[in-house]
């Protein structure tokens, strides 16, 4: 077989399995797992996969710019907004994580909602700056352009010193082998100590994230309350997750 037909087959086991494992493939095709771990590598390079220990996962969509974040899955991140701001309790405190999707729930609060809302993203507080009844709480630190929030040492700190009832928290990719994942270790950091600072907290997630995966992993599905997203509930990874416990509130 040769290289751009390994490559074609690879990227069709990925679109209809959701994995690759090296040593099956090897095996299947009669080459050495040498040769496929070098396609999957060059795959990776294009941004057509995503690595892993013994193969590879679907890539995320989601690891494009803020700004082109904002014109994906406009639709999904809108019914998953809604369904997570209906989560938020009068009088309560709230911690939002920054990204579109995130954006999006700030947009959806009421407008006459009394909350203290928690966030080290910029744009979340523009955001909220005419909702008169909502406190608001910015944490500071280094901006990560790519997602317009602080992150780094200064922001986790800052995370510490905070408490809330419960979390809205945006990932990049949802998979039940590589779990929660985003594509920046700090964003990362960042985003492990909001969570440990609510007493539940809610995984944000429209459907062009089911089932693909980034670099670093935020949380393992024991540490959240619950995933909010979008895609169907007969879609193979969402049973999958739901048969592991994983509280699943859909979207419509």
């Amino acid at each position: 077989m040769l290289a751009a037909e390994r490559r074609d087959h690879l990227l069709e086991l990925l679109a209809r399995e959701g994995k690759i494992v090296a040593k099956d493939v090897a095996a299947r095709l009669g080459i050495s797992e040498d040769s496929v771990r070098r396609d999957l590598r060059d795959l990776a390079t294009e941004g057509l996969c995503q690595r892993v220990y013994g193969g590879a996962l679907p890539v995320s969509p989601a690891v494009a710019d803020y700004a082109a974040r904002q014109t994906v899955a406009t639709d999904g991140k809108r019914k998953v907004a809604t369904a997570a701001a209906a989560l938020v309790r009068p009088g309560s405190a709230l911690i939002l994580d920054g990204g579109t999707t995130a954006l999006a729930v700030a947009r959806a609060l009421p407008p006459d909602l009394e909350c203290t809302v928690i966030t080290h993203s910029p744009t979340i507080v523009a955001a909220l700056l005419e909702h008169p009844r909502a406190e608001l709480f910015l944490l500071g630190g280094r901006v990560f352009k790519h997602s317009a929030v602080a992150c780094g040492a200064a922001a986790v700190e800052a995370a510490q010193n905070v408490s809330a009832d419960l979390c809205l928290l945006g990932v990049t990719g949802v998979h039940p082998e590589a779990g929660l994942t985003t594509g920046d270790a700090e964003e990362a950091a960042m985003k492990r100590a909001l969570a440990a600072r609510a007493a539940d907290t809610h995984i944000l997630a429209s459907s062009e994230k089911i089932g693909t995966a980034s670099r670093f992993r935020v949380l393992p599905w024991e540490e959240i309350t619950g995933l909010i997203t979008d895609a169907d509930p007969g879609h193979a990874v969402i049973e999958q997750l739901t048969a592991r416990g994983v509280e699943v509130l859909t979207a419509d």
